[in-house]
């Protein structure tokens, strides 16, 4: 009777789970923030005038249409 033999994984990965979610932080922080600088109007913030000008600064530094 054949011996029964426990399943190992096929392989490893080639980037750790830690690396992968690390990444994936840092992309979704930089979405955030081309969106808040790019595209939003002033309906994000909440603080006043001060976020949405400094926001649109950003717009003129970075070369994207605002106006």
């Amino acid at each position: 009777m054949p011996k029964a033999t426990t399943a190992g994984p096929l392989s490893t990965p080639a980037v750790s789970p830690r690396l992968l979610a690390t990444a994936l932080g840092v992309v979704t922080l930089m979405l955030l923030l081309t969106y808040l600088v790019a595209f939003d109007q002033g309906a994000v913030s909440q603080s006043g005038m001060f976020l949405h000008e400094l926001m649109h600064d950003g717009r003129h530094l970075l070369g994207v249409p605002c106006h």
